[in-house]
């Protein structure tokens, strides 16, 4: 039985005498009242241990408010979905993804807005004008491979063409995955376009073992050698990389270009008509705070979303020299919204998949 149905005898009586009229006391819905948020997120901030962002996040504001966090898991688009699904019974009160699969949230009509405290601290280019979300960690895509069989880590996209690499790369589903929607934002940056973009990813397809749905398990495949190179993000696998020291993060570049990333931040949102919408509110606010934003480059491995926030600890510089010489382009997300499906399916028809 939760606490809060142990009112006070005069509250109750007040409301027994008030039963002719009022349907209930004491709020809108007993939901609203439980203290309990459910949030439905991405992987890649909750350790393997227990030591991840989340971990000690969901802990602090439990112990905070008292608040109890459940949590809910999967691919980038795949919570998405779920999310659409339950749109007429909606059991996430916050919704954390991966562009471009946030904006896809925000045009299903799944987010409410809400701008959370200190988020007047994040970039532009990281929130929703609207405050329908706004990112909490920000990230890089990026790729792995294993530092025990590889001498050096794969400079370009070519290089995966191998031999070597024959049933020993993969990466995550495009359209499914965050991370697997990312290899090809990224292929068509850096071929110049989606068809230049598909021809390679069709050549790479007699390498690739196949889809996967979500890309945090990749990780573990190529710390034990299953895997020589797959897809990732720089928060994620860094954070991994702590308990797998078989794994490196590189950058692929087009043959003769440079290496190239993008921000791929986890982007956090107030789902409309959130079941318990005043506890999704305070958790938003907790996760931009000044302590919780510290923690992500110090837990979690990854980078602070707000300007004020400069993380100063061991993680942090070396996340800054892993980035250093990388090239960051902004992608357009406006058309990689419109678009998705299109790409998604030149994906398929190119790779068979």
């Amino acid at each position: 039985m939760r606490k809060n149905h142990l009112k006070p005898i005069a509250a109750v009586t007040g409301c027994l005498a008030l039963a002719a009229t009022l349907s209930a006391c004491g709020g809108s819905s007993a939901a609203s009242d439980e203290k309990v948020v459910t949030v439905y997120s991405a992987d890649g901030l909750k350790g393997e241990n227990g030591d991840g962002w989340y971990d000690k996040v969901f802990k602090d504001f439990e112990k905070k408010t008292g608040i109890k966090v459940k949590y809910v898991e999967g691919g980038s688009g795949e919570m998405v979905q779920r999310a659409v699904r339950e749109k007429s019974n909606t059991q996430a009160d916050v919704l954390v993804t991966l562009p471009p699969f946030i904006q896809q949230a925000d045009g299903k009509g799944l987010l409410a807005a809400y701008a959370p405290a200190g988020s007047d601290q994040v970039d532009g280019a990281d929130k929703a004008s609207d405050s329908k979300w706004t990112s909490v960690v920000n990230n890089y895509f990026g790729f792995i491979y294993n530092k025990k069989e590889l001498k050096s880590a794969p400079t370009t996209w070519e290089e995966l063409l191998d031999g070597k690499f024959k049933d020993k790369i993969q990466y995550s589903t495009p359209g499914v995955a965050g991370d697997g929607t990312a290899v090809l934002i990224k292929a068509m940056h850096d071929f110049g376009g989606k068809e230049p973009a598909m021809a390679y990813l069709k050549k790479l397809q007699a390498n690739n073992v196949g889809p996967s749905a979500s890309t945090g398990k990749l990780a573990p495949k190529v710390d034990k050698g299953e895997l020589l190179a797959a897809n990732g993000d720089v928060q994620m696998n860094y954070a991994q990389s702590k308990d797998m020291p078989n794994l490196g993060i590189w950058f692929p570049a087009k043959q003769g270009g440079k290496p190239t990333t993008f921000a791929l931040p986890y982007a956090a949102g107030l789902v409309n008509k959130a079941p318990h919408s005043a506890n999704g509110k305070k958790l938003l606010d907790f996760m931009l705070s000044e302590q919780a934003q510290k923690d992500v480059s110090e837990v979690g491995g990854g980078f602070s979303a707000r300007k004020d926030v400069k993380g100063t600890d061991a993680n942090a510089i070396e996340l800054a020299k892993l980035m250093d010489g990388v090239e960051v382009f902004e992608p357009d997300w406006s058309d990689i919204d419109t678009n998705l499906n299109t790409y998604v399916e030149a994906w398929k028809s190119a790779t068979g998949s």
